[in-house]
């Protein structure tokens, strides 16, 4: 398992500083122990100093009263006495010294009686001074009590002696060792430390050169990312016939060559469509010439009947005939309807500036009644985009609304309102009303609401309509009530982009 750099050099300072803080508490130990040894051996030095000081002072008090009994000399004797409170005053300091170690105070203890029976005896000299036998017998039994204290303080001693080693032996460990210790931990520090700044500087070394490969990758991928939307970007304006030229054996390689099967395809089938776009062309030319020409023959027989018939004509035949020529107008706004269904949305686009107050009033002045009122409440923008295409979708719903009202005056209202990217259009009468259920099927091909027989009625405006809008990235919908006029709505960009000339049915102009 992989660990990055960062928890590399936080494990590495971790492992250093638990080495350093493991080899710290080491020689703090051991100098805390050399200390503790060092100062047992002084507090040992002292017990055995005092043990000998008083050994001193009670040989001294001795040799005092010796002289005092065999030289009757009173200075001995003021000696004597001076020597006598040393004596219990060393004793003291070294029953205080060795307070922790019970075998010691029970020599101590020991040690006390025979020296207050020893002060004691050698006290009474003074006072039993009598014959030359009987001194000499009073120095015996000194001597005899002399050599009892001497063997006691000898047994303090020497036990303190054995302390001594033992504690000698312990400074002279820790002696040894503290410096060992530090040189030691000093040294694993060092080699710790070396050996990270080696680690770390091995992984940098190794992410700076990944990271020059990643850039030296990146500047590749991008402009090979590049190349690819620069492709798109042609693609868009119709250009089908670029390629890719990227062999990388990797998921962009893939990508281009994925790219340039599309581009192809989409070459070849522009390219067909194109065809059956010249070839609908020429279809509604036929149908325009060679489809109205017949009409207007028909038309033109039944206008000779009316004309040099007409005293010959039944009132019944007059009726047919009037009936023949709506049928025949009809079949003509069909095929002018169908042609300009075709057409929607496949011719080029003239981007323009379009101040659509002006081009409100001038579709009011083409297709409605003068009996009809046109309201603006509001000045309506100002649009880059397709004049025609704009003035068809106007056209259309404001000529049904005035087409398809139930009274021969009425009112409309066009209003604009900003959404953003776009302008929501609102076209209001106050006509007869859709009901809900038909404001789908208004936008249907051939769908009218009116009675078939009104030459006016082909149900293809609509459709035009929503084609036109929907070709924009527009929609639309309607608003109505039975007996409440009707709304129509719908949305128109701002501005069209500069290389959207063509409907995309048509990929380039041709």
């Amino acid at each position: 398992m992989s660990i990055r750099l960062n928890t590399k050099i936080i494990l590495g300072f971790i492992i250093a500083v638990g080495v350093l803080v493991l080899t710290a508490l080491a020689s703090w130990y051991s100098i805390q122990q050399l200390g503790y040894y060092t100062r047992q051996v002084e507090h040992t030095y002292r017990v055995i100093q005092n043990t000998d000081d008083l050994r001193m002072h009670l040989r001294d008090a001795q040799g005092q009263a010796r002289s005092y009994l065999l030289l009757n000399d009173s200075s001995y004797l003021r000696a004597f006495q001076a020597t006598t409170p040393k004596a219990q005053t060393v004793f003291t300091r070294i029953r205080r010294l060795t307070r922790a170690n019970p075998r010691q105070q029970a020599r101590l203890d020991t040690l006390e009686r025979a020296i207050a029976e020893d002060l004691n005896y050698l006290s009474n000299w003074q006072q039993n001074r009598t014959s030359s036998a009987r001194t000499v017998r009073l120095l015996i039994l000194g001597d005899q009590r002399m050599e009892n204290l001497r063997a006691l303080l000898n047994r303090i001693k020497d036990r303190e002696k054995v302390l001594l080693r033992d504690q000698r032996q312990g400074q002279d460990f820790y002696q040894n060792t503290t410096p060992a210790a530090i040189v030691f931990s000093a040294l694993l520090a060092a080699v710790i430390v070396v050996w990270l700044f080696g680690k770390i500087t091995r992984e940098l070394g190794a992410n700076e050169q990944l990271q020059t490969a990643l850039t030296q990758t990146n500047e590749k991928v991008g402009r090979r990312i590049q190349i690819i939307d620069a492709l798109a970007n042609r693609v868009v304006q119709g250009d089908y016939t670029v390629k890719i030229t990227d062999q990388e054996q990797d998921s962009l390689g893939n990508l281009a060559a994925s790219l340039n099967r599309m581009t192809q395809t989409l070459e070849t089938t522009f390219t067909a469509l194109q065809t059956r776009n010249r070839e609908l062309d020429q279809f509604a030319y036929v149908a325009s010439h060679d489809l109205k020409a017949p009409l207007r023959g028909v038309l033109t027989v039944v206008k000779w009947i009316e004309d040099e018939l007409s005293q010959e004509i039944s009132e019944q035949m007059g009726q047919y005939l009037t009936m023949m020529k709506g049928r025949l107008h009809r079949l003509e706004d069909l095929i002018n309807g169908l042609l300009a269904y075709a057409r929607a949305g496949r011719t080029e686009r003239q981007l323009e500036a379009v101040p659509v107050q002006e081009l409100v009033r001038e579709v009011a002045e083409l297709v409605v009644p003068p009996t009809f009122e046109v309201v603006t409440p509001e000045p309506l923008p100002v649009l880059h985009t397709d004049r025609l295409s704009l003035q068809q979708v106007f056209t259309n719903l404001m000529g049904n609304a005035a087409k398809y009202h139930h009274r021969p005056a009425g009112r409309l209202t066009i209003t604009a309102q900003d959404i953003g990217a776009c302008y929501e259009f609102r076209v209001q009468d106050d006509g007869p009303g859709i009901a809900p259920q038909f404001h789908q099927k208004i936008f249907l091909m051939f769908q009218t609401l009116r009675d078939r027989h009104t030459a006016e009625s082909t149900g293809i405006g609509l459709s035009i309509v929503k084609r036109i809008v929907e070709e924009q990235k527009g929609t639309i919908r309607v608003e109505s009530e039975a007996g409440n006029g009707s709304a129509f709505i719908f949305t128109w960009p701002k501005a069209a982009a500069v290389n959207q000339v063509a409907g995309p049915l048509m990929g380039k102009a041709s």
